[in-house]
């Protein structure tokens, strides 16, 4: 037994790193179709929309626009987005 009361902690199940290593930033999976999609927003002229097809999207319509929000949140653009059976629409508000 421990003379000091303490028990010996649980050895580490998963290997340690130095922190300055550990890689900054998120490449999600929609990484690409969402640059994309900033990219061609920003050169959109006022009253015009984007119109993708939804064949295009690599992943659900709703993935897609939710992946979008936090990137344009997170860039400060206003966008809107709508959608029908066949495309989705992106313009700036």
């Amino acid at each position: 037994m421990n003379t000091n009361g303490k028990s010996k902690p649980a050895p580490m199940k998963f290997p340690s790193m130095p922190q300055a290593d550990v890689p900054n930033g998120r490449n999600g999976k929609h990484k690409e179709i969402v640059s994309q999609l900033l990219s061609d927003i920003e050169q959109l002229e006022p009253g015009k929309a984007l119109k993708v097809p939804l064949s295009a999207l690599p992943d659900t319509k709703e993935n897609i626009r939710s992946a979008l929000n936090r990137a344009t949140r997170a860039k400060g653009m206003d966008v809107a987005t709508s959608s029908d059976d066949e495309y989705l629409y992106v313009w700036r508000t």
